[in-house]
């Protein structure tokens, strides 16, 4: 019997068009039976906080395209960031965490958080989580 498949993603940047490459990675590894582990840090981790990830936005240089961007995702029916973390979580199969040390740096209390953050952890406890995984990405 072959051990589960492990995707680690360092979600860094809060910006919409990471956290959707971020969350439709995460979603194609949980359809390929992975488990899926995501680390939100600095920029991204303040999307974990109550009705931020619904304000998310293109970074300047992008910001033109915005519009065209979320008018073409309407279109397509892809679900907001959001609901894909919610459904992420649905699977059994996605873990969130949020890095302790840029919470204290932000302020940002655990009540702040959405509740589908599952561990609040440091770098170490990450890397120990994503030591073994066979695919680890930054975004």
């Amino acid at each position: 019997m072959s051990q589960t498949k492990k995707l680690a993603l360092v979600v860094q940047s809060g910006s919409i068009d990471k956290l959707y490459c971020a969350f439709i990675l995460a979603s194609t590894s949980v359809a390929m039976e992975w488990e899926a582990h995501l680390y939100f840090t600095f920029w991204g981790l303040q999307n974990l906080t109550k009705g931020a990830m619904d304000k998310a936005t293109l970074p300047g240089d992008y910001k033109n395209l915005e519009e065209t961007m979320r008018k073409n995702l309407e279109r397509m029916k892809y679900p907001s960031p959001y609901e894909m973390l919610k459904r992420l979580k649905q699977s059994g199969q996605c873990k969130i965490y949020a890095c302790t040390p840029t919470m204290e740096m932000f302020g940002v209390t655990r009540e702040a958080l959405i509740p589908e953050v599952d561990s609040l952890v440091g770098a170490a406890t990450f890397l120990n989580i994503a030591a073994d995984a066979n695919v680890t990405l930054f975004i």
